[in-house]
């Protein structure tokens, strides 16, 4: 499943984000939460075995599913009524009865079962005299009369349920169709442990069966699941309705079985190895899914020869779903998406959406071998699937399009943002112990997806592809049609590399945290003796506690010599270490970790950074690395490491910078700065020194697109007239309204790519008219992307009443109900009197917004934008205290990990303010 992890980024023109609507390219990526209990008293120093550890929220009490009755075959019709929202469904299971029982306990919520019985082979059939349902722990169990004996048989239920509003289970999705009539669609999301709401099951991933499904609908709609349909025929007892029945499945987990009921058009086309391919797109939007198509029919045979298992089934649909909370699900054969995640208009979509939709077709096709032919035994290993889908979906896109210089933005999309959540106090190992379905909710996080990726990297790098490629295909092989374990990874590729593969992993997926490595060197005539060691970084401070963990980190060591080449590797197995560099002159510089592949931070000595500087300048680093110095530098300041102002000082280089991902993540670092000087009254210095920083480059690139640009150059446009236009630059400013007259007026239609960074330029520094003109813009629009656009920038608003309107709008029917958060989050995110409004009407608005998000990610998502970025102590205690009156289980890490950041924020400007205001009024004053 693809989350949408936001990160909160100084431009509203996020995408990524992962989930990730199209999550920022800022940075990325996707988000639920893991939960944690807040400490009694949050403060910024935490013991040093609760460092190392992570504080765990309490454990709900939990047993997985009994043993003695488990599932061969689900014989499943399903009758949804799409006016009532109901439906009907009938289970024939076939079981195998493992030692005599009078119970069988299956998994069930919100479903009514009207009867059951069991019929053992060649007996007679027993009808179940009670069902108890365990609400608390989403299970039933049905009471017989006598024992079950051991053996095969039949148990037949048959049930009805709710096509519910919640983005979750078996449930109903609006839409209008051409003609402008509301309807709704019947549609499926039953990771990670919902298809209990759709039938009684064994809904735990360890438990595969095969699935014959069969449903019965309205005669004009398209009727579609995992397998091909195998017959269509008239429904006996209706003549408006047709029974649709499915091909048998391959065994497979609950999770992974889905259907959908709508009105759609497809695209269609055959993949080089054989497999049908459909898009499928709201009625006369087929053009839309052709982009996708394209890239799902390279994808296909691209995983076939990378992992050498061919896809296991005769078809694949991908289908874009109008009401949907998560970016994408990998239901094996029938991939749903947000239609934001799916859709490209080519002359309405801008390129960063294009991109997305690559990334999420490339990540949800990964799964149909990663986590469907495979599967995580238990929920503790859903890392192993979603962090490899993380990396491999950047590995598809290089594949297809090598013009997004994909890799690099990476860095700043997964790379550098699990580096800052997992340097809280309130992060998780990787593998998280879970067991109650609330819990398995919050780990879909950026720990799970964008450290996990990280270190699959980085484990990719260690073995050499060569080597990683033949250790895949065998654990392929060994567990296709089974469940797997972290651990089996780990067998599978040491025996194919011959290194310590489980060793140097474990410290990195069963604790939490990285190291930062401290550097520094000394010249012994022509060689060059670096002194390594590494300690726990944390974003408070480094870590000074006893008992400090450590990593096995694989470090790699180049020179100015040749940059892009690995000089020496070493693996750091201990606190530190000395190594020696033969033939390295005084007059090269050294640089640790080449292609930011490591997953840790750098400290280095004065002199050895003060020697790396000049190759920002020159651009002899590559843009990946000055990247990722810039990114350590940042973060070491707001770790009261190193002063701000010296990072400000660094930044000052890019100037010349030409990279689009370079700018990408300083913007978002000068974001996250503007966004903590906003609680000064110097704010506007900051403006003036984003403003002289990018002006050069918006100048260089101009408004309009040249003939020879590329993707990369769209971006960057992008980024820099919305960074120039959001802090108020007069010349873009003006540019923008003048564009923005024009396009409403329909003189002069805007390129999709100029479209958010002028939103947001003239809502920044707009009244009611501009509001209200944008609000009609975003009711005229048929394209979802165009209407999230909008969204997403209308809280870029300055004044009071005006941002009242916008989040009263925010909850109207205008709005589909996963696009509530990225507009809530856009008001929190664009001035401090923002911030304070949303979280008010979080507050006042609570009940409603609860009972709309109660489980699943996206509550802990709304949170996180609305209150991560205050920087007073005071606002740490209220949002507390607020969450402890009203607990959101789901987002009870999420809670915790902000309160940390408000703390981590406070204490930062606390520090650096008044140095950061003098350094930036010097700036101004004319030299003496």
């Amino acid at each position: 499943m693809l989350v949408l992890l936001g990160r909160t980024v100084s431009l509203s023109l996020a995408h990524r984000v992962i989930t990730y609507s199209p999550p920022s390219l800022s940075r990325s990526v996707l988000v639920s939460s893991v939960i944690i209990k807040l400490r009694a008293k949050t403060t910024v120093s935490v013991s040093a075995a609760s460092r190392n550890r992570g504080s765990m929220p309490e454990r709900r009490p939990f047993v997985r599913l009994p043993t003695d009755v488990y599932p061969v075959n689900y014989g499943l019709s399903l009758k949804p009524d799409l006016i009532d929202f109901t439906f009907e469904g009938k289970l024939e299971a076939l079981v195998e009865v493992t030692q005599a029982t009078n119970q069988i306990v299956m998994n069930c919520a919100d479903i009514d079962i009207i009867t059951a019985s069991f019929a053992p082979q060649g007996g007679e059939e027993i009808n179940a005299t009670g069902f108890n349902y365990q609400n608390e722990d989403e299970k039933v169990t049905l009471s017989f009369p006598s024992a079950l004996q051991k053996g095969s048989g039949t148990l037949k239920i048959d049930f009805v349920g709710e096509l519910n509003d919640k983005m979750k289970g078996f449930y109903r999705s609006k839409y209008t169709n051409p003609a402008g009539e509301v309807r709704y669609a019947a549609v499926t999301q039953f990771e990670a442990t919902d298809a209990r709401r759709a039938f009684p099951c064994w809904d735990e991933p360890a438990i595969k069966a095969t699935f014959d499904i069969t449903l019965v609908v309205p005669k004009d709609r398209v009727a579609l699941s995992n397998m091909n349909a195998i017959d269509r025929k008239p429904c006996p007892d209706d003549e408006n309705l047709v029974e649709v029945k499915f091909a048998t499945t391959p065994i497979m987990s609950t999770y992974l079985v889905a259907f959908v009921i709508g009105e759609y058009d497809y695209v269609e086309s055959q993949s080089s190895d054989g497999v049908m391919v459909r898009v499928y797109t709201p009625v006369g939007k087929a053009e839309q899914g052709k982009f996708a198509l394209e890239v799902a029919a390279k994808t296909l045979p691209f995983y076939k020869d990378y992992f050498n298992v061919p896809y296991p089934l005769p078809k694949i649909d991908l289908i874009a779903i109008a009401d949907f909370a998560a970016g994408a699900m990998e239901n094996w054969g029938l991939v749903t998406y947000r239609e934001t995640a799916l859709l490209i208009d080519p002359k309405n979509s801008c390129s960063s959406t294009k991109q997305w939709v690559a990334l999420v077709v490339g990540h949800e096709l990964a799964h149909q071998w990663f986590g469907n032919l495979v599967t995580m035994e238990w929920w503790t290993h859903l890392w192993l699937n979603e962090g490899f889908a993380s990396w491999i979906e950047y590995l598809c896109v290089d594949h297809c399009f090598p013009e997004y210089d994909i890799w690099t933005q990476f860095v700043s999309a997964d790379y550098t943002r699990a580096l800052d959540l997992d340097a809280l106090d309130s992060s998780h190992p990787i593998e998280v112990n879970v067991g109650h379905p609330s819990e398995v909710d919050e780990i879909f996080d950026a720990i799970s997806y964008s450290k996990g990726a990280s270190v699959i990297r980085m484990l990719h790098n260690y073995i050499g592809d060569e080597d990683f490629r033949k250790g895949m295909n065998a654990y392929l092989l060994k567990f296709q049609h089974k469940n797997a374990s972290t651990e089996d990874l780990w067998d599978c590729l040491e025996q194919a590399s011959g290194k310590p593969i489980a060793a140097v992993m474990d410290s990195w997926t069963k604790q939490m945290g990285f190291p930062i490595i401290a550097i520094d060197q000394e010249q012994q005539g022509d060689d060059r003796i670096l002194k390594i060691s590494q300690k726990k970084f944390c974003a408070s401070g480094p870590h000074n506690g006893e008992d400090c963990p450590t990593w096995m980190v694989p470090i790699s060591i180049c020179t100015s010599e040749d940059p892009k080449c690995t000089k020496l590797r070493v693996l750091l197995d201990r606190p530190e270490t000395t190594v020696t560099l033969d033939g390295v002159s005084p007059d090269q510089w050294i640089k640790i970790n080449p292609g930011t592949v490591g997953f840790y931070r750098i400290q280095y000595s004065s002199p050895m950074l003060e020697s790396l500087l000049p190759g920002i300048r020159d651009l002899t680093l590559p843009p990946v690395d000055r990247l990722g110095l810039q990114n350590d530098l940042f973060s070491l300041s707001r770790a009261g490491m190193i002063s701000t102002v010296e990072v400000l000082k660094l930044m000052e280089a890019f100037v010349l910078e030409p990279n689009y991902t370079v700018w990408s993540d300083l913007s978002c670092n000068l974001g996250v700065l503007s966004s903590l000087l906003s609680h000064t009254d110097f704010h506007e210095e900051i403006q003036e020194f984003i403003r002289e920083l990018f002006a050069p480059v918006g100048l260089k690139l101009g408004w309009d697109s040249k003939p020879g640009e590329g993707h990369l150059d769209a971006l960057l446009r992008g980024l820099v007239l919305g960074k120039l236009g959001k802090a108020g630059h007069k010349p873009t400013l003006e540019e923008a309204q003048r564009r923005f007259k024009d396009h409403v007026e329909g003189k002069h239609i805007l390129p999709a790519d100029l479209r958010s960074p002028v939103y947001l330029t003239v809502l920044k520094h707009g009244d009611s008219t501009t509001l209200d003109t944008m609000l009609k813009l975003h009711k005229q629009a048929d394209m979802q992307e165009e209407k999230n656009r909008i969204e997403r920038v209308l809280g870029a608003i300055s004044a009071p009443d005006l941002i009242q309107k916008v989040l009263t709008f925010a909850l109207s029917e205008e709005v589909r109900p996963q696009d509530t958060v990225s507009v809530i989050g856009g008001v929190a995110g664009s001035s401090k009197q923002g911030r304070k409004a949303a979280w008010k009407f979080i507050k006042d608005n609570w009940e409603e917004l609860y009972n709309r998000y109660q489980g699943g990610f996206l509550i802990a998502r709304l949170i996180k934008l609305t209150v991560d970025g205050f920087a007073v102590d005071k606002m740490a205690t209220e949002v507390k205290s607020f969450f402890e009156s009203h607990p959101a289980p789901a987002a009870e890490r999420t809670v915790q990990q902000c309160c940390e950041n408000i703390l981590l924020n406070a204490a930062w400007l606390k520090r650096d303010a008044d140095d950061i205001h003098q350094y930036l009024l010097r700036r101004k004053a004319p030299p003496v």
